[in-house]
């Protein structure tokens, strides 16, 4: 184990009958860092994070969140961690602010101060009862508990979920402001330009496994680059045989996809070649998600 991680997974599994919801799954999260944690619906990222916090028992493997082992120290682990679920539920007769307080009793911490100033950023009446919440303002008070707690994990569930686009961007700055402070954030989320602004690292996970994870800046420099261009048809011939197997290249223009070492010397034949409107796109969070989305759809 990894003993500065704030999260670190080895060879998680955990069965539901005869159902591998995670199937030997490795995850670990730097202290002080904003960590992604994506897959499409069924791949098990909520099951992992029900395990971090003691919800479930893991099967096999080892889990230690905080330097501790949440199957033995739940409640421990949960005094130092805030987790916000996709599907906010709350009591619906308590108010907005009596929700914050049962939250702050239970944890034994709070801090009153930054509760009205998040309040007022996510502009949010507090004196209303629950059942009159939309969904996006029931988000929003666990939102608050969540980043007014004297926490030090952050375990983010699909957390803007109901969210409107500028409220959205309320939660990134929060983010940004806890991993400023010291905090950690597990963030999963399907919103992948969310994760694309705001992570230092992401995890993707397909059917209970690890199928990429890394540095954000590096696994980008892995995957490859779109270049696209526009050439006259006089170069089609001489360009179809250069970049055979990069792309389509027609008398409407080129659109390949060209690993990262083999860039330069693309560009350069373009260049050579009189090509005009060359584009070159480094590879976004998106094309490495759906690179194994897609296979994992056919």
């Amino acid at each position: 184990m990894t003993a500065t991680a704030a999260v670190d997974v080895r060879g998680l599994v955990k069965r539901f009958g005869r159902f591998a919801a995670v199937d030997g799954l490795d995850l670990t999260v730097a202290p002080a860092s904003v960590h992604g944690f994506l897959g499409p619906n069924g791949a098990g990222k909520t099951t992992t994070i029900r395990t971090l916090l003691g919800l479930y028992r893991a099967g096999a493997g080892t889990v230690r969140v905080l330097g501790r082992d949440p199957a033995r120290a739940a409640a421990a682990i949960t005094r130092r961690t805030s987790y916000v679920p996709g599907d906010v539920s709350l009591w619906p007769n308590l108010t907005g602010q009596q929700c914050l307080d049962a939250l702050a009793g239970l944890r034994g911490a709070r801090d009153e101060a930054a509760e009205r100033r998040l309040a007022t950023d996510f502009a949010i009446d507090l004196r209303k009862t629950v059942r009159a919440y939309s969904k996006g303002n029931r988000q929003k008070v666990l939102l608050i508990a969540a980043f007014a707690a004297p926490s030090e994990l952050l375990v983010l569930d699909e957390p803007t979920s109901g969210l409107d686009p500028l409220m959205e961007e309320v939660f990134r700055r929060q983010v940004r402001a806890a991993a400023a402070a010291g905090r950690t954030v597990l963030l999963s989320s399907h919103i992948l330009s969310e994760v694309e602004q705001l992570c230092d690292a992401v995890t993707i996970v397909k059917d209970g496994r690890l199928v990429e994870s890394g540095p954000l800046a590096q696994l980008r420099h892995l995957a490859a680059s779109r270049i696209t261009a526009s050439v006259g048809a006089a170069d089609l011939i001489g360009l179809r045989a250069e970049l055979d197997g990069f792309g389509v290249v027609d008398a409407g223009g080129l659109t390949l996809s060209v690993p990262r070492p083999q860039v330069p010397s693309v560009l350069a034949v373009l260049a050579r070649s009189g090509a005009a409107d060359i584009t070159c796109t480094p590879a976004s969070l998106e094309d490495l998600f759906l690179r194994h989305y897609e296979v994992a759809a056919r």
